[in-house]
């Protein structure tokens, strides 16, 4: 439920705090006041396309917030969180929540939603859960065959919704097949290319044989192969060096003395150093030995042995330089042989998906039948429904038809559904697309919505002027069901008609007042005297009138009595 919305520099509104609350919220005013910028900004914070034209002239920005009253818990909280919003708790399991939305003269929009930037994006999708929206274009989008197959799908509820989920789970797994056919037959002649070439690919790759870090170690070796003779130098007197063979003076003989030496002496200071000592004569020792094994290694090779490693460094960079690396090349073994067995069970994967094709393509049928069925049924509760509502609405013999016909083949089902509306005793039913008036294409979306809501209640509904194109006791019966409507939802209703602003619980009205040269517009609450002159206006065009007056005042005792 909409709390309270706050307009500032937006169209002709200066400033204007509308408190809205529960039941049903009448807005009046003058022509060109400013009652369908109310509409507007109720429309940018809900995430619908700003445009910077509806910024006051000489503004830089245009500002509209809003406070909505919500569930604490829910979609709309958990996508107000998941945006990094807060929202506000007030008790009973309701909470406060902050929107808002900053339009530039110079067209940039920003928004906030729960205190936080968010794009506008967020705010149309908690727009589906918070308001359903009703104007001129809408009356025009029910029209459309969509928008009327969804009208039937919310009057039906569970059994329509649950048909429907089911067809579409039967839907997309036969559309899964169907492609994954198609792609196997038209894709067969270059399957088997691929799987020709990916043979070749892994019978090479399995000929070589690499192992991990193969072409690492191999160029350690030929390198350590084309330098042996350098190797072996320097080897060699290294060697020699920490241990003569030729009984030279070496650092294992000195290391020996100087550790005798610290021994004789007996000092314990000196014996700790001659025990340090000894552990570097041993760590010498140690890698005269380690010489001694690497010129040994250097020994046993040969001219043969640098081919050799020369050869299989080829083979193995052919593997690098076709795959990349050699990791990828033996990962591709792994994942080749999976791929080479996919594309050599082309034929049988043929065979068997066709056989679930037609098992799916059965289960389909059963869904979409089913889906039909239950159309059918809501479709003709919903028509005597709508009926009935439309004898209330000043249309006494007039007769709504909800028709379900074969259609193409969608995600939505197999139903084209068409409203058709038969305006008179034995007259055909038309569709209500060519065969409906302005003012009868109002009252049947009025009365749609006030059948629908027993079903399939929506929080706020916002009409602008709805009633357009209706007068008398038709008005007075729109009156009475939008006022009928807000014991179940919030109705905000933009009008023009006294007959429908009687039935309100809250009365605004866009006050415009001639500031120089540029008009200002702002909004307040009536009651009293002073609703009473704006219904007076509203009917006659004169706020002052005595007959107008009475007038104004039997038609909010009506409404008082009626609701």
């Amino acid at each position: 439920m909409i709390e309270e919305m706050r307009l500032r520099d937006l169209g002709v509104i200066a400033e204007a705090t509308l408190p809205m609350g529960a039941g049903f919220t009448a807005i009046t005013g003058e022509t060109g006041a400013g009652k369908t910028m109310v509409v507007t900004g109720l429309g940018l914070l809900l995430g619908q396309r700003a445009d910077s034209g509806a910024v006051r002239a000489g503004a830089t920005q245009a500002v509209v917030e809003g406070v909505w009253i919500v569930p604490e818990t829910g979609a709309v909280a958990e996508r107000v969180r998941d945006a990094g919003g807060d929202l506000e708790p007030i008790g009973d399991g309701s909470a406060e929540l902050y929107l808002s939305r900053t339009l530039a003269a110079e067209g940039r929009s920003r928004a906030s939603v729960g205190g936080r930037a968010a794009p506008a994006g967020v705010l149309a999708d908690l727009a589906d859960a918070l308001v359903v929206v009703h104007g001129q274009t809408d009356q025009l989008r029910l029209r459309s065959a969509a928008a009327q197959r969804d009208a039937l799908d919310r009057f039906a509820g569970a059994p329509v919704r649950e048909a429907l989920e089911a067809y579409r789970v039967a839907w997309h797994a036969h559309r899964e097949l169907e492609r994954e056919l198609e792609t196997l037959t038209t894709e067969r002649a270059a399957r088997e290319a691929e799987a020709e070439s990916l043979r070749g690919t892994l019978a090479e790759i399995e000929q070589i044989a690499p192992v991990e870090g193969e072409d690492v170690q191999l160029a350690e070796r030929a390198e350590r192969l084309a330098n042996a003779e350098e190797l072996r130098s320097a080897a060699a007197l290294a060697r020699e060096a920490l241990s003569s063979e030729e009984g030279a003076p070496d650092v294992s003989g000195l290391v020996s003395e100087a550790r005798r030496a610290l021994e004789r002496a007996g000092d314990p200071a000196l014996t700790t150093l001659a025990e340090q000592i000894a552990d570097l004569g041993y760590r010498a020792a140690d890698l005269a030995v380690e010489l001694s094994g690497f010129l040994a290694d250097l020994d046993e090779t040969g001219p043969q042995e640098l081919a050799a490693v020369e050869e299989r460094r080829a083979a193995v960079g052919s593997l690098v330089r076709a795959h990349g690396s050699l990791d990828a090349a033996i990962a591709l073994l792994e994942t080749g042989s999976a791929r080479l067995a996919e594309l050599d069970d082309d034929g049988d994967r043929i065979e068997r998906l066709s056989a679930q094709r037609e098992e799916s393509r059965a289960a389909l049928d059963a869904a979409a039948a089913a889906l039909t069925a239950a159309r059918r049924e809501a479709a003709t509760r919903l028509g005597d429904a709508v009926t009935e509502e439309l004898h209330a609405l000043a249309m006494p013999d007039a007769r709504l038809v909800v028709e379900v016909s074969s259609g193409q083949e969608s995600a939505t089902g197999r139903d084209d559904v068409a409203f058709l509306l038969a305006p008179h005793p034995g007259a055909e039913p038309r569709s209500v697309a060519r065969g409906a008036s302005g003012g009868e294409l109002s009252r049947v979306m009025l009365a749609i919505e006030v059948v629908i809501a027993e079903t399939d209640p929506v929080p706020t509904f916002v009409f602008d002027e709805v009633d357009a194109g209706i007068g008398g006791a038709a008005a007075i019966e729109v009156g009475k069901r939008l006022a009928r409507l807000a014991q179940s939802s919030q109705v905000i209703a933009v009008t023009h008609l006294a007959q429908v602003a009687a039935f309100a619980s809250n009365h605004l009205s866009v006050v415009k007042a001639n500031d120089g040269s540029v008009t200002r517009s702002s909004v307040q609450r009536l009651e009293g005297a002073e609703r009473e002159a704006e219904m007076a206006r509203l009917l006659s065009g004169l706020a002052d009138s005595d007959a107008a007056l009475t007038h104004a005042r039997e038609l909010l005792a009506l409404a008082h009595t009626a609701v």
